[in-house]
């Protein structure tokens, strides 16, 4: 079994249709893949009546809010049709377009007019702040995506605004409600010292969050060691995946991250009672 659990297409921040992503799990020897755009389920009716010999995963990458501090939660296997869960994407889709809608009041401020006009030529449907990064590099605002971060969007960005998400317990409680199971995306990557990263866990647990992603792209080993002993310490499943979004960032692929240890295949997130009771070959 070679998984990936987590890539983007272009319905959120990724740059290739849902389409290519199952092209390239099947070219990449993926058995099962999960498409999780943020805070979208787009890309899984889209796929939805395509025929191959890949396993698709429903999945959902929701933006929450825990202690001041944005964090994401992967839901797997989720119901897409879910009543909770499609109002609160839908919810959460409109808090970033009226993000964007300050955002692009403080540009024209500047100087710079046509954020909006540019989302509408786009066929993503949860905007986010990359994407105005790649509109300040096309208009010559900025030299390239990373400062376009650090002198626009960053928090003491010119065009900062903040963001309006769920709660850390809503957003899990919504993927319950949803049939799916709920991972904490990318643990290493938050600014967190390791003690407060175990709060974050407990947190996460509490509120009945069952996995944590042990393994992603770049990841360096001591970081997958420590993950995968905090998972099994706090009786968590593991989860992984490349977080695709881009064909042309060499440094990632779809199934391209490191595989999950030994020790972490004890509590891989496919022995969990849920990825067995229901029929996942959607493809």
């Amino acid at each position: 079994m070679k998984v990936d659990l987590h890539c983007h297409s272009y319905f959120s921040d990724g740059k290739q249709a849902p389409e290519f992503l199952v092209q390239r799990a099947i070219e990449n020897k993926v058995s099962h893949l999960a498409i999780t755009d943020h805070d979208c389920t787009a890309a899984l009716d889209l796929i939805a009546n395509h025929l191959t010999e890949l396993t698709i995963i429903n999945g959902v990458e929701i933006s929450c809010q825990w202690n001041s501090m944005e964090i994401h939660i992967v839901g797997l296997l989720i119901d897409p049709a879910s009543g909770d869960l499609r109002e609160l994407l839908s919810s959460q889709q409109q808090q970033r377009k009226l993000r964007m809608q300050a955002m692009d009041e403080k540009l024209r401020s500047l100087g710079t007019d046509g954020l909006l006009s540019y989302f509408e030529n786009l066929p993503c449907i949860s905007y986010t702040r990359s994407h105005v990064a790649d509109f300040l590099v096309a208009e010559k605002v900025c030299k390239n995506r990373q400062k376009a971060f650090k002198s626009h969007l960053g928090k003491r960005g010119k065009i900062y605004v903040g963001s309006n998400w769920c709660s850390l317990a809503e957003a899990i409680a919504c993927i319950q409600s949803a049939g799916g199971i709920a991972v904490l995306a990318h643990p290493g990557r938050y600014p967190l010292s390791w003690r407060k990263l175990e709060t974050l866990v407990d947190d996460f647990k509490d509120y009945g969050g069952e996995a944590l992603e042990g393994s992603y792209s770049n990841i360096d080993p001591n970081s997958r060691k420590r993950l995968c002993e905090l998972a099994l310490a706090k009786s968590l499943y593991l989860s992984g995946g490349s977080d695709f979004h881009d064909r042309a960032a060499h440094w990632t692929d779809i199934g391209k991250f490191p595989a999950l240890d030994q020790q972490a295949l004890k509590n891989a997130i496919w022995l969990h009672p849920k990825w067995h009771s229901l029929n996942q070959k959607t493809l």
